[in-house]
Order: structure tokens, then C-alpha cells, then sequence
């Protein structure tokens, strides 16, 4: 199939006990054969989409609040001028009123030069819409982590290691966060697609690059309390990020791992958020 890899039904260890919280615990699951895509939604393959079928992403619909409406926008990650308190997200991302994914930066910025980079400011309806228009879905959580390299008995999907042989693997921040970012082989932000080896499945930025959506609601593993505490049946219904982005610090969030999971309410986007697509064998 034309730009996805088959992945074989199989069992393996899902999550982590040995990083965060939200991780654990790790436990025996199962996955039937799956398609998956190789590489994450350009920006070239959105373009394509939105030309289709005149679909408008929801960064770029006016926001209904009770005092009117909010000017449609997203949230744009900005690095700091010098080191900050790491508790307090809010010192790096702000809410740019025009960003969406043809304009990542906010308005006067676009894609031009990023068309083989990953679609960003996506929110899990777009990413959905997506995946429906090009007769497939988004993949589960579980899915997922295993295309990227669960199964192994290693934090990281090519070892123990962020380095291989002192190779850099994937996308994730050089430096230190959030103020001085050296660049992944060059790339400050998103890279093209297939930038970096692929995994032991084939594919392509399953680690680091961009957090990708999955179909699943957030919850914990087992009888695990879902991150932040929620509670299981909470009214706040977030969805599952998987993979780490360009964003990921190992001082800040070690998270281009396999097992590493983020909650995403699904009505938002940010600069690091893409997808990619599966389809279940007929």
C-alpha cells in the first residue's frame, strides 16, 4: 500500500515504569495487524486536502466565548530570552491570533519552504477529517508505540542511549531549554520528514519531530490515575499524543521514547502537534 508499511499482529510490554507517571504501569498488550503510514502528514499532503475539499481547520475558526467571539489562532511555542522556571509553560507558548497550519508562525509566515515538513496546528478533528478523506484513521495509542519500537527492552527506540554511536536519532531539542536551541543537524523546529534513520519498523519520526494524535481517549494504563490526576470519568476528555517533538528537553521532557504519552484536549493545536495515518487489512 502506497506510502504505509504493514505491521504484523503482535504482543508485546506496553509503557514505562522507569520515567514518568502517566507511563505505568507497563503491562502485556495486544495489536492486530495494522497498516500505519510511514512518514507523518506533510504539509504538501494537507494542501492537498484542504484543495479537495474546502475543509477549514479549526485554528482558523473564530473561537465562541460568552463576551463574543475570539479571533481564530493557536498556540506558538517561543523561546525565552534566558533560562526560566520549567514549572510555568506559559513563559514559552502564547496564543498567536492567525497562526494555524498554513501560517505556523502567525500571520506573514507560511509554508513555502516547509511543504516536506509535517502539517502542525492540527487539532484532533482535522486530523481526523484527514484521515477520513484519505479512507483511513488515525492510529490507537497502542498502534502507535509499538510501529515506534515498543517491544524492546530499551528507553529509547534505538537503545538505552538519546545517542546512537553518537549519532543523532530523531528531532528533539539540542540545548538548553527553552531558550537556546541549537538545531537537530540543522533543524531549529520541524524538519523535513524522513530527516532522521527510520525505526525497526520502517517508519519515519514515530520519535521526536512532532507529537502525533491517536485516536484514543487519555486514561491511565491499568488502574493507573490519568496524568495530572484527573479522575477516569472527568468531564475534561483528552486525547492521547504520542512520539515527542522538536520540543522534548531532556532537562525539561524526556519524552521521544516509545512508551512516553501527553493529554491533549482535542479542540486544540499547537506548533508541535502533526498525525499520521492507519487503516485496518481488509
Amino acid at each position: 500500500m502506497d506510502g504505509m508499511v504493514l505491521i504484523d499482529a503482535a504482543s508485546f510490554i506496553m509503557g514505562s515504569d522507569r520515567f514518568y507517571r502517566e507511563e505505568g504501569p507497563a503491562h502485556p498488550r495486544e495489536v492486530d495487524s495494522y497498516w500505519i503510514d510511514a512518514r507523518p502528514v506533510t504539509n504538501r499532503k494537507f494542501t492537498e486536502f484542504v484543495h479537495a475539499t474546502g475543509y477549514v481547520t479549526v485554528a482558523e475558526r473564530p473561537v465562541r466565548l460568552l463576551e463574543g467571539d475570539q479571533a481564530p489562532g493557536s498556540l506558538v511555542f517561543t523561546p525565552t530570552a534566558y533560562p526560566v522556571d520549567l514549572s510555568d509553560w506559559r513563559q514559552w507558548w502564547r496564543w498567536v491570533p492567525g497562526a494555524c497550519w498554513r501560517a505556523p508562525e502567525g500571520p506573514g509566515s507560511d509554508i513555502a519552504d516547509k511543504l516536506d515538513h509535517p502539517v502542525v496546528h492540527v487539532a484532533y478533528d482535522d486530523a481526523a477529517a484527514y484521515a477520513h478523506w484519505a479512507g483511513k484513521r488515525l492510529p490507537t495509542e497502542a498502534e502507535h508505540e509499538y510501529a515506534s519500537g515498543a517491544g524492546t527492552t530499551t528507553a529509547f527506540a534505538w537503545g538505552d542511549e538519546p545517542h546512537l554511536d553518537g549519532r543523532l536519532m530523531a528531532n528533539w531539542w539540542q540545548g538548553e531549554f527553552p531558550y537556546n536551541n541549537k538545531g537537530a543537524i540543522g533543524w531549529v523546529g520541524t524538519s523535513p520528514v524522513a530527516s532522521f534513520p527510520p525505526g525497526r519498523h520502517g517508519l519515519f519520526d514515530t520519535i521526536g519531530n512532532v507529537w502525533e494524535w491517536t485516536s484514543d481517549m487519555f486514561a491511565g494504563h491499568g488502574e493507573q490515575a490519568p496524568l495530572r490526576g484527573l479522575p477516569l470519568h472527568s468531564s475534561l476528555r483528552t486525547r492521547v499524543l504520542k512520539g515527542g517533538s522538536f520540543l522534548c528537553a531532556p532537562q525539561y521532557c524526556l519524552r521521544f521514547r516509545p512508551a512516553a504519552r501527553s493529554s491533549q484536549a482535542p479542540d486544540s493545536s499547537a506548533s508541535h502537534i502533526g498525525f499520521r495515518c492507519a487503516r485496518t487489512p481488509e
